[in-house]
């Protein structure tokens, strides 16, 4: 009995240990298949998909100010692909540390952009940019010893308008490509652009919203083609370890770089960056590298600027003065003479507060002259008269005089002055220049007025972003403001400038 029961206790036994191995070689199983949830490859699409939605919202502000943090995201996006590639069915959580810490970072700056762009504002740009100096980092920690190819940086940020295009040009009869001439008897009118959709601007904050350039191009005055090639330098790792030179793609041009240590160069012709008139453009180039025998790609951002920067407005509050007048009546002055006898009487009037006399323009009057001779009236026994005489020189004074013309009358005169008063009043009143347009090439000078107490400029930028400074002077992307002073005139400069960029990607352009 003893016996049996010892079998049937090992038989348990065994079974228990064959039911842990068995699971555990099922668990083994499914950890080497991955368990279900997302894995690499579909990370990596959600990635792209991500990278093409945000490029795809960016207007024109956040071409210009989220443009480094835009460029971090696609950076380590295409680091990470080059990463994840050969592990496309594992599972997130299987990865290398460093590989989910740049996720992670990657995911966060994402997010940052995605509510940025939302929700545009001073907060949330800022938001965006420390995002972005978060996965510069992360992407930097990248640089390991895994030969892996990849890209730190690239220039320019903004590829430079184009020289060409830019010029005033005046409409020639019948050319298709621009409008007619006017009748002779019309008036000339600037070309704008159709108005879009938008509130209509109030009187205090006019809007700047269509740039004002004179259209030109006779056949005869052809562009001419003498732009530059655009310099483009990349930096990073492992760029040329294939053997095959690396190709940069941007629209229809492929074109080899110039391979030295962690960088390589490409002069590209200024006509493969597509370009608009007004407004700032987002270019993909596509750098293409071989390693250990696939193709690796990295996508390089490039912000294009249009042929014309923007255009401008002016307010000035002009302050002058203005005199106001008003006519003065003094109250009749009396001088009373007895018989034979002469009196004067002086008497002086100062101005109401505020006010001062226009001698110029004042007089004396003579009310009423009497004159009895034994209580017997006549007033020509009145020799008296009515002047004005000599006082302070804010005051007017005047004598009435009583002057018997026989010894034997007496006399009494009745006079008073009228004066104009005259006092200073200051008036306000707003000068509008009206819209002008900015210029690559030449700097706009608007004069401000001699009694200008204040001023507001707006500035419309690219057709897209605006911005407006009240009576201080600063710049914005890519404009100069100065205010020059000379011979006591006052102007405001504004000068366009394609290397006056905002600041960059939060590291040095050679590094």
């Amino acid at each position: 009995m003893t016996r049996r029961w010892g079998w049937l206790i090992a038989a348990v036994a065994g079974f228990a240990v064959a039911t842990a191995a068995l699971a555990y070689s099922f668990a083994r199983r499914a950890d080497d298949s991955g368990p279900p949830g997302i894995t690499v490859g579909e990370k990596l699409d959600s990635l792209k998909s991500e990278r093409a939605a945000l490029q795809a919202r960016a207007d024109g502000r956040a071409r210009i100010e989220l443009l480094g943090a835009l460029r971090v995201a696609s950076l380590l996006a295409d680091a990470l692909a080059v990463r994840g590639e050969a592990a496309n069915e594992r599972a997130l959580d299987r990865l290398p540390h460093a590989w989910r810490q740049a996720l992670a970072a990657l995911d966060a700056l994402d997010m940052a952009l995605a509510d940025a762009l939302a929700r545009p504002g001073a907060g949330a740009t800022l938001a965006a940019q420390a995002a972005a100096r978060r996965g510069q980092a992360a992407l930097d920690r990248l640089a390991g010893g895994n030969g892996l190819p990849l890209v730190l940086a690239f220039t320019p940020r903004f590829v430079p308008p184009r020289r060409a295009t830019g010029e005033l040009t005046l409409a020639a009869p019948g050319d298709p490509r621009t409008h007619p001439l006017p009748p002779q008897d019309a008036a000339l009118h600037l070309a704008t652009p159709a108005a879009r959709s938008a509130p209509q601007p109030t009187v205090s904050q006019p809007t700047v919203s269509q740039p004002i350039v004179p259209l030109y191009a006779p056949p005869f005055a052809a562009a001419r083609e003498d732009d530059p090639p655009v310099a483009v330098e990349i930096v990073g790792l492992h760029l040329a370890s294939g053997g095959t030179p690396p190709v940069l793609s941007l629209g229809d041009w492929r074109g080899e770089g110039e391979v030295s240590p962690e960088r390589l160069r490409f002069a590209v012709p200024r006509r493969a960056f597509a370009t608009a008139a007004a407004r700032t453009t987002l270019v993909a180039g596509t750098l293409v590298l071989r390693h250990d025998g696939r193709t690796v790609t990295f996508e390089l951002p490039f912000v294009v600027l249009p042929d014309r920067p923007g255009s401008l407005a002016l307010d000035q509050k002009v302050r002058s003065t203005v005199a106001e007048s008003n006519t003065l009546v003094s109250p009749a002055i009396l001088a009373r003479a007895g018989v034979g006898e002469s009196r004067t009487v002086h008497r002086c009037f100062d101005p109401p507060p505020g006010w001062r006399f226009d001698k110029a323009n004042s007089r004396v009057v003579v009310v009423e002259r009497l004159g009895w001779v034994d209580d017997i009236s006549d007033p020509t026994m009145n020799a008296g008269d009515v002047q004005f005489a000599a006082g302070k020189p804010q005051q007017i004074c005047v004598d009435v005089a009583a002057k018997p013309a026989a010894k034997t009358a007496r006399t009494a005169t009745i006079g008073r002055f009228e004066a104009t008063l005259v006092r200073d009043k200051e008036e306000d009143s707003v000068v509008h220049t009206g819209i002008r347009a900015l210029d690559w090439r030449e700097p706009v000078r608007v004069p401000l007025e001699a009694g200008a107490v204040a001023w507001k400029l707006y500035v419309r930028l690219f057709d897209e972003v605006d911005r407006d400074f009240a009576d201080g002077v600063a710049d914005i992307p890519f404009v100069h403001i100065a205010l020059e002073e000379k011979d006591g005139e006052r102007t405001l400069v504004l000068s366009a400038d394609p290397a006056a960029a905002p600041a960059g990607d939060g590291r040095p352009e050679g590094h």
